[in-house]
């Protein structure tokens, strides 16, 4: 025999299926720091201007980490590769010169907090620092570079919290 489907057993299975959807949704909560760091890295990648350098330029790697840095790498088709890094805490504000059809956004930091390397140069291996890095940008409009320095600091205050929630339980942060 089968038994009614009672307003106490519709409740019961509604219930249950309503905790399932809860448990499950807290397993797909969207990290702050990865969609911060996803936004960016595909638009500067979209926005990136190939043609600033393109007769010296070979190829170039752009991105924007979990934890926090950016990498931008050239390679020169001499052979040298310039490599500039630094870390979204360190972050302090981005300036942008030039036209929406190309130009130059500054990413700059707090103090000389960009990792500058150059590697097979004339002049040899040769390691600094800078206080900004240069990123050459092309059919970028104001909505954009505002979204940008949007998720800029978005990135730079949830890297400060999660610096500031690990040191609170006694772990030295990255």
């Amino acid at each position: 025999m089968m038994k009614k489907f009672t307003p106490i057993r519709k409740m019961w299975c509604f219930f249950n299926v309503a905790t399932l959807f809860f448990i499950l949704s807290a397993f797909f909560v969207a990290d702050p720091l990865e969609e911060d760091s996803i936004f960016l890295e595909n638009q500067l990648v979209a926005h990136y201007d190939g043609s600033f350098a393109a007769g010296q330029v070979n190829r170039y790697e752009l991105s924007v980490t979990t934890f926090g840095f950016c990498r931008y790498k050239r390679y020169f088709k001499n052979g040298k590769i310039e490599y500039f890094a630094f870390n979204f805490l360190k972050y302090k504000d981005a300036d942008f010169f030039g036209r929406p059809e190309r130009g130059l956004l500054y990413l700059r930091t707090k103090a000389d907090d960009v990792i500058v390397q150059t590697y097979k140069d004339r002049g040899g291996d040769v390691d600094s620092m800078a206080s900004f890095m240069i990123i050459p940008l092309k059919q970028v409009e104001a909505e954009d570079l505002n979204n940008l320095a949007e998720r800029f600091a978005s990135l730079r205050s949830t890297l400060q919290k999660q610096q500031t929630r690990l040191s609170l339980r006694g772990v030295k942060p990255q």
